[in-house]
């Protein structure tokens, strides 16, 4: 059960939450996202790279490199939800990605970064669920 949680919240991630996931190179989407902690319920800076069906984040982008350890790990394949939570958390530009027993909320800079979070976000889910298609892949984007 612990490894199930610190899978869907990313708490103290362990290398096999994030094994043979190629983050430093050629994320989907790597970029400065605010988060709110796991225990201490702050909101801290972190740099997120979007690869391989995982939601990785680390303290600043020059720690995201071959060797290096995220801070957390979320695996896409147990979200169920992403969208938009401005009024959930009161705050511009914020988004939830929920799991069957946990949402986790994250404010981007501005509205079309909050955007393109959700989609890439969205479409790596559609991606990872068992039983889809190439054309309901691609049209993610025009349903929203």
């Amino acid at each position: 059960m612990e490894n199930l949680w610190r899978a869907a919240t990313g708490a103290n991630p362990s290398p096999d939450d994030y094994a043979g996931v190629d983050y430093w190179s050629d994320p989907e989407r790597a970029g400065w996202l605010t988060k709110q902690g796991d225990y201490i319920k702050t909101w801290r800076r972190r740099w997120f790279v979007l690869k391989q069906g995982k939601l990785l984040w680390f303290k600043d982008p020059s720690c995201a490199t071959q060797g290096s350890t995220p801070r957390g790990v979320v695996s896409v394949a147990q979200c169920l939800v992403v969208k938009g939570a401005e009024d959930a958390v009161n705050k511009p530009f914020a988004f939830e990605v929920s799991t069957e027993s946990d949402t986790m909320y994250y404010i981007a800079d501005t509205e079309k970064e909050k955007e393109d979070w959700i989609n890439s976000i969205g479409r790596s889910i559609v991606q990872r669920s068992r039983s889809v298609t190439e054309s309901e892949v691609l049209d993610y984007d025009s349903r929203r």
